[in-house]
Order: C-alpha cells, then sequence, then structure tokens
C-alpha cells in the first residue's frame, strides 16, 4: 500500500468519527440534552475517557438517555479498536518508495479538513441540524407534539424550554395569571418566544399561543406532565 492511500484512509477515518461524534450529539439533543452538554459527553463516552461531572446526572434522569449512553460507549470502545487495527496495519504495509510527491499525500487531509470547518460555519449547522431534525419529528411522528428542552437543573428544579405544537386545553385563550401554573404546580413562565421573533419576558396578561417557546422554571417532570410535552426516545423510567 502506498503512502497515499494510507493517509486517504486515515483522513477518511477522521471523518467518519467526526461525523459519529456528531451524529449521536444530535441524538442526545433530540432527548432534550442542550447541545454543549451533549457534545461534551458524547465525546467522553466514545473516548472512553470517564471524564465526569455534575452535567452526567443529566444522563441519569432519563431511561432514554441510559439506553443512548450504553450504545454510544458500547460503539466507542468497538469503533476504537477497529481504528487502531487499522492503523496498525495501515503503517506495517505503507510503501515509502512510491511517494511521488507531498502534496499528493496532503490533498486526502486537507479535504476532510475542509469539510470539518466548513460544517462549522453557524449557518451551515443550523441548516443540516433543521434537515436532522425533520427527519427525526417525521419519524417519531412528533410533528403535532409538544417537546420539551432540558437547560439545565438548578438544584431539585430545572430550566426548559417547551415547544407548542398546540396549547394545553386548561390553558388556551388564558393570561398566565389565570392558568394556574405557578399557584397549582409551581412553576414560571420566564420568557415567551413567537415564531419568528425575539424570546421577551412573560407578563400576567401574556397568552400562550401555538408555535410558541416557552422557558419554564420548575420540576422537570411536572414541566413535561403538565405541558403534555414528551421526550423523543420513549417515555420516563
Amino acid at each position: 500500500m502506498n503512502i497515499y492511500v494510507a493517509f486517504t484512509l486515515f483522513s477518511l477515518m477522521i471523518l467518519i468519527y467526526w461525523v459519529i461524534s456528531e451524529l449521536f450529539a444530535m441524538l442526545f439533543r433530540f432527548t432534550g440534552l442542550p447541545d454543549e452538554k451533549a457534545r461534551f459527553q458524547v465525546i467522553s463516552l466514545l473516548t472512553g475517557c470517564g471524564f465526569t461531572t455534575r452535567e452526567s446526572e443529566l444522563l441519569l434522569t432519563s431511561r432514554s438517555r441510559r439506553r443512548l449512553a450504553r450504545i454510544t460507549m458500547l460503539f466507542g470502545y468497538v469503533f476504537n479498536i477497529t481504528i487502531v487495527s487499522m492503523l496498525i496495519n495501515v503503517l506495517l504495509s505503507i510503501d515509502l518508495s512510491v511517494v511521488s510527491n507531498l502534496f499528493s499525500v496532503l490533498i486526502p487531509v486537507l479535504a476532510a479538513s475542509i469539510i470539518i470547518i466548513f460544517m462549522r460555519v453557524p449557518k451551515v449547522r443550523a441548516w443540516g441540524d433543521s434537515i436532522i431534525e425533520r427527519v427525526a419529528n417525521r419519524m417519531t411522528r412528533r410533528e403535532s407534539t409538544n417537546s420539551v428542552l432540558l437547560v439545565d437543573y438548578l438544584g431539585e428544579d430545572s430550566i426548559a424550554q417547551v415547544t407548542l405544537a398546540e396549547v394545553p386545553e386548561p390553558f388556551r385563550e388564558k393570561p398566565l395569571f389565570k392558568t394556574g401554573l405557578r399557584a397549582d404546580h409551581n412553576l414560571m413562565v420566564m420568557l415567551i418566544e413567537k415564531p419568528g421573533k425575539k424570546a421577551v419576558p412573560a407578563g400576567a396578561k401574556s397568552v400562550m399561543e401555538a408555535g410558541d417557546k416557552l422557558t419554564i422554571f420548575g420540576n422537570y417532570k411536572t414541566i413535561c406532565s403538565v405541558f403534555e410535552a414528551k421526550e423523543r426516545f420513549g417515555e420516563e423510567a
């Protein structure tokens, strides 16, 4: 095997590994995990470094995330072994005498780097994420279901973003102060984001509508129950 083929395979493996990490990060995002936390946990799971933070508790609070974490760890273990074995075989089979020029060797490396850098452009990433999310929504038949995105934990409570496909019956055409969210469920709607507009602080007379994104503080399971919002893969244990 010549060095050009060896570098091509090496670059291909880097690109595949990056794509796999992005895919698993998106899957964790669809279970309600914030993007930045999902990426960090996926890298930790795939590499098997065992880096544990308080954020790892987010994976343990959901049966779907625990299941996905197990799959990620097993996949990372098998894939890492495969990569190491392949690289050893490639290095042992390189024929340095057939190297034509340095530029041809760098072509696959540069190509993989350009693709990765290009996908880091915010607009490109947003476009790709929107396509994958639409496909995931269709596959899981969640277009007409309220969804919840866990932003962070604060003690026993949490901050979550609820996207309303439809407003629950008890809250329709009612201002927030008449919904009983604070008095009956100890939930506080902090922000309301209308479609195509910026998020604004929620007021007592704010009215929820289909398509709104609500940023809510309170117990996570209560938020899911009250707003009939479900996670992407399965129910809570």
